[in-house]
């Protein structure tokens, strides 16, 4: 198989008379045989060309048989926790991004839906599954403590229960995690983020190699219509092809702020993916192959948290990630601020831990405008 690099580049190759950029279809409705029948497309909600180019090459980044874009990150997810009915339970990792938890403590019980969260999926065991359990949902690592779950053991033991396993893969993406590949039966992840890279467009995406699974997922999209639009899926087609580069500057931009970090007196802790504990670092390095460029950090209680955040230069004091600029932000009251306190109590979130999203700007500049602004804060 080729790798990763050349698989994105050129998923489209020999499509639309040689052309190396494919065209924009925007129409919203396509000419049908009068003859009878359905022409290949039919109308832009089910199905367009430019979004089927943008869907073809997702699933050639998972090495899957199916992939389906949406419009935002939010309407994948709903798209796959959607499958759900009334008297279901759903597992959940905890912590996951706060839009996720809106959707499990908010849309999920009006459809007679239970979400059971559990801290620590590591720990889950034949105990935790009933005959309602249909579903365990996980991000790994998580967001924003960046723990780590074993997604092969966790997909096993569910599915000797019946149960599907969904992997929110979007701080990773599967250029660094392949879900599918460990037994995930869906993968659900943010395109706004590292897909998309340049904080330019809202996307989202569900995979799968299920052709079930792929049916209801594809039903959704007609039903919900939350599809992603010709334009959007144009600019997130050509974005991703440089997510592997656009990565590994991240990474190593990455490694080197957490090790500046780890050496200054005033940081309290630093977290990255594997740094919880010995178990999580076997994990994390037998299912991952880097671990990102999102971190988390706390200074030290003498520090102000939002004199430190007053004295950035660089960074930007925002919600989001993945993109070429780096961002910083307070979780407990932004990412996470849906959580009730003794949800955010129980996910190990603190007021003071600050959430890092690396990006693509030199590292010496990064670690400089960290450091200067924590010595006045």
């Amino acid at each position: 198989m080729p790798g990763f690099n050349t698989r994105v580049i050129h998923a489209l190759h020999g499509n639309h008379l040689d052309a190396v950029v494919p065209p924009i279809h925007t129409a919203s409705t396509f000419l049908q045989p009068t003859e009878g029948g359905e022409g290949e497309f039919e109308y832009q909600r089910g199905s367009n060309p430019t979004r089927t180019d943008a869907e073809t090459t997702l699933a050639a980044l998972e090495g899957a048989e199916h992939a389906f874009a949406f419009s935002t990150g939010m309407a994948a997810t709903a798209s796959v926790l959607g499958m759900l009915a009334s008297g279901d339970e759903v597992i959940m990792g905890l912590p996951v991004y706060g839009g996720n938890y809106r959707w499990a403590s908010i849309e999920l019980p009006k459809r007679g839906v239970t979400t059971t969260f559990v801290p620590d999926l590591n720990q889950l065991t034949d105990e935790h599954f009933t005959d309602a359990v249909k579903m365990v949902f996980l991000e790994t690592p998580t967001n924003p403590t960046l723990r780590v779950a074993e997604i092969r053991r966790i997909a096993d033991l569910a599915h000797s229960h019946g149960a599907l396993v969904v992997v929110d893969n979007t701080f990773l993406t599967p250029y660094l995690q392949r879900p599918l590949e460990l037994g995930a039966d869906l993968t659900v992840q943010s395109a706004t983020k590292y897909l998309g890279g340049h904080g330019d467009l809202l996307a989202g995406v569900v995979a799968t190699n299920d052709d079930d699974l792929a049916a209801t997922v594809a039903q959704s999209q007609v039903i919900l219509g939350g599809v992603l639009s010709p334009i959007d899926s144009y600019r997130l087609l050509q974005n991703v092809k440089t997510l592997g580069l656009r990565l590994d500057r991240q990474q190593e931009n990455t490694r080197k702020i957490v090790a500046a970090l780890r050496e200054h007196p005033s940081v309290a802790r630093v977290v990255e993916p594997g740094s919880f504990n010995e178990e999580e670092t076997r994990i994390q390095s037998e299912q991952a192959t880097g671990n990102g460029a999102v971190f988390a950090f706390e200074l030290t209680q003498d520090k102000d948290i939002r004199a430190f955040l007053a004295e950035l230069k660089v960074f930007g004091f925002a919600v989001s990630l993945g993109g070429i600029e780096s961002l910083i932000c307070l979780p407990a009251h932004m990412t996470h601020g849906a959580y009730s306190d003794e949800d955010r109590a129980l996910a190990q979130i603190p007021e003071n831990l600050l959430r890092v999203a690396v990006g693509i700007e030199e590292a010496e500049d990064l670690i400089e405008d960290l450091t200067h602004a924590i010595d006045p804060a």
